[in-house]
């Protein structure tokens, strides 16, 4: 929104995976939601809401933006997490069936299983001005104030600056969270960098699929080539995945084999000399980097995956040119 006072596009502040909560002064932690990372900007009667990969939501999530419009703000612009809840359980697949043409099929979902946005940050105060070069204490501080007008299935994240309360949280996962991120409380909010800790009960990354494997002997995909782009924007092979259901093969394989074109990764690739090579490591058909999918692992060597990993879920929401080596660094 040009009339909003922040900068255009708006790249969100992100974070890097880490091993141990980080400790000492200064440190404010949150629970790591789980769904789509969303910036949400009010101008007037203008609403838009904006996925990490700079995409626009808002036409998925209809009666976000209806509670958006509702909150007594002329001028917002927030930072938060799109989840739905089935059960009391948050369900990342009821948010990806969001993700459809059909705007009857969008209105449905949204009346049986209507998202909400939990919200974690402000770029602006209650009057409308750019506050993203103060330090998160204060802002922190106008999140609140400003919390007191949202409505429901609209909410401020539960935060804390105690390390034993944010331990508890990542061992018993909190509301069904999945890890804890850590933030400096000196800090501005940096936009595009990962300026955020995290620790996931897990260890994931989104990795871009940049070429497959047919199963030996057979044309249906035995498992997915995974790369990371670098800060020279080269896609790297990092790893693979092969835990595949067999159900979903014939889908899968029909999809993939619409995005083959080289060269697929354009730095490491299979079949390079390393210790990973095998007779089989140059057979691949390289894709168009097109699709996204979060993977857990357990080691990383030389910016590589030691193992298989295995597939969480695919990420329709997040741009593969997001997915860097950082992550894994």
């Amino acid at each position: 929104m040009k009339e909003l006072p922040v900068p255009e596009p708006i790249h969100p502040m992100e974070a890097k995976s880490v091993g141990e909560l980080p400790v000492g002064d200064g440190w404010l932690y949150e629970p790591k939601w789980d769904g789509f990372r969303c910036l949400a900007l009010k101008d007037g009667a203008s609403v838009e809401l904006q996925g990490k990969s700079g995409k626009p939501l808002a036409r998925y999530f209809p009666e976000v933006v209806k509670m958006l419009s509702e909150i007594n703000l002329k001028h917002a612009a927030l930072d938060g997490e799109l989840r739905i809840e089935i059960g009391g359980v948050a369900s990342f697949d009821a948010l990806q069936m969001r993700l459809h043409p059909a705007a009857t099929r969008i209105k449905k979902l949204s009346e049986e299983t209507p998202a909400t946005l939990v919200v974690f940050d402000t770029l602006l105060n209650a009057k409308g001005l750019p506050i993203h070069e103060l330090p998160l204490r204060k802002r922190q501080a106008e999140l609140q104030r400003l919390a007191r007008k949202f409505k429901n299935g609209l909410s401020m994240s539960e935060a804390t600056e105690d390390i034993g309360v944010a331990r508890r949280w990542l061992k018993n996962g909190y509301a069904g969270t999945d890890g804890v991120i850590a933030k400096r409380l000196d800090l501005p909010y940096r936009f595009g960098e990962r300026a955020m800790l995290k620790v996931k009960r897990i260890r994931t990354a989104d990795c871009v699929v940049g070429g497959f494997r047919y199963e030996r002997g057979k044309k249906i995909v035995g498992s997915l080539l995974l790369g990371l782009y670098d800060k020279d924007g080269l896609l790297h092979h990092v790893g693979f995945t092969s835990g595949l259901a067999g159900v979903d093969k014939p889908e899968l394989t029909a999809k993939l084999e619409k995005l083959i074109a080289p060269p697929g990764f354009t730095g490491d690739a299979p079949g390079g000399p390393s210790r990973w090579t095998t007779d089989r490591s140059a057979e691949w058909e390289p894709l168009k980097p097109k699709l996204v999918a979060e993977v857990s692992y357990d080691h990383v060597t030389g910016n590589r995956f030691r193992h298989g990993t295995r597939l969480i879920r695919w990420r329709p929401d997040k741009a593969p040119r997001q997915c860097t080596l950082d992550q894994i660094a």
